[in-house]
């Protein structure tokens, strides 16, 4: 069967608590790949799971194209909760730095889901949204890879990690444990050609 690559699927950018500023790597990611899309949210200092996880919904709903999330901090629990509210079309997620669930009074809530999809968790040794112990017990309920990617802090624009080329590999690699979904050259229509994607994995 064959290998998949990332222009076989719809990328949805979901960001944490006030969003991602131009200097982080999911905006950076979005600036190297247009076609990459950012769920926005209403309120992006209000961290409301239903609402986040609705919204992520209902952009997932607006195309059956299969997608592959990437999520940073509290987006990546309104990732985990829309999975576990029968969510359309994911076939993946790149879990970044997951912020704790206990700050958000959500644990009981977020500990019944096993997501249904392949998922990889990327979490750091001195990350202050949650201990690197805890992200590895929740990587193991909700069924994720769990990849310690060192001292990187929150994994964020204050981390200086440029295009984080890791995180692009670990995206790359999702991809490819995911069937392909012959939407290749759908995407590659739009504009994206396969060349910018030769990155070491």
């Amino acid at each position: 069967m064959a290998r998949s690559s990332i222009l076989d699927f719809r990328i949805l950018i979901v960001p944490g608590l006030h969003g991602s500023g131009p200097d982080h790597w999911q905006s950076r990611w979005q600036r190297l790949y247009p076609y990459f899309e950012r769920i926005e949210q209403a309120q992006w200092d209000v961290p409301d799971l239903a609402a986040w996880s609705e919204q992520l919904d209902r952009v997932l709903r607006i195309s059956t194209q299969p997608a592959l999330i990437v999520a940073h901090s509290f987006g990546c629990l309104t990732t985990v909760h829309c999975a576990a509210s029968t969510a359309p079309n994911i076939l993946g997620a790149l879990l970044v730095a997951p912020a704790d669930p206990r700050k958000f009074g959500i644990s009981e809530i977020l500990r019944k889901v096993k997501l249904p999809f392949a998922s990889i968790m990327i979490s750091s040794t001195n990350d202050p949204w949650m201990k690197s112990r805890c992200a590895s017990y929740w990587a193991s309920v909700w069924g994720s890879e769990f990849v310690n990617a060192g001292a990187l802090g929150h994994i964020n624009a204050e981390s200086n990690l440029g295009d984080w080329r890791l995180g692009l590999s670990k995206l790359q690699c999702l991809a490819a444990t995911v069937p392909s979904t012959g939407y290749s050259k759908a995407v590659c229509q739009r504009g994206v050609s396969e060349p910018i994607l030769q990155f070491s994995v």
